[in-house]
């Protein structure tokens, strides 16, 4: 039996972390001071569409 994502009982689920490219460099997100853990919350997520011909 499979378990959707949305079923997944607490004790079985595993922290993600989350990088990110700062200055050139990649890191986690959980490295960042509280300031640059806010900005990132506060980032705007976009999709790029396809070029048409």
């Amino acid at each position: 039996m499979s378990h959707c994502v949305e079923n997944l009982p607490t004790e079985e689920r595993q922290r993600c972390e989350v990088w990110t490219r700062v200055m050139g460099y990649h890191r986690p997100v959980s490295q960042f001071n509280r300031g640059k853990q806010s900005e990132h919350r506060e980032r705007r997520h976009f999709s790029e569409q396809a070029a048409t011909s």
